[in-house]
């Protein structure tokens, strides 16, 4: 038994932005997040007395940004991923019989006037 079986006739979509998207993923992470981190390291390195009140502030700000990155990257990456499977062959279900299925050559049941929805 074959699991996969591909559609006849299928032409499969040639790769696009989703790919260079997907390739690049790692690099924006790594890369934003360091410059996400380069406010805080300046306050720090700024400022004269080390518990001010701004190196507190400019770390949340910072942390705040940096997750809000990696969320957006998370969600562009999902994206593309969607986009690359989508963009992938065509594969052919197996059907399975279904025991309660009306046949073709029989009218559908009437229903009874107290059971409709409206």
């Amino acid at each position: 038994m074959n699991l996969f079986t591909r559609q006849p006739g299928f032409t499969q979509t040639p790769p696009g932005l989703e790919r260079k998207i997907l390739s690049h993923l790692s690099r924006w992470l790594w890369q934003g997040s360091f410059i996400l981190a380069l406010p805080s390291l300046l306050v720090r390195l700024i400022s004269i007395d080390p518990e001010a009140l701004s190196i507190m502030t400019t770390d949340i700000y910072v942390a705040s940004l940096i997750i809000l990155h990696w969320t957006v990257l998370f969600t562009v990456g999902i994206g593309a991923f969607i986009v690359m499977m989508m963009k992938g062959p065509a594969y052919i279900a197996d059907a399975y019989p279904l025991d309660e299925a009306d046949a073709p050559d029989q009218p559908p049941t009437p229903s009874k006037p107290g059971n409709s929805l409206s």
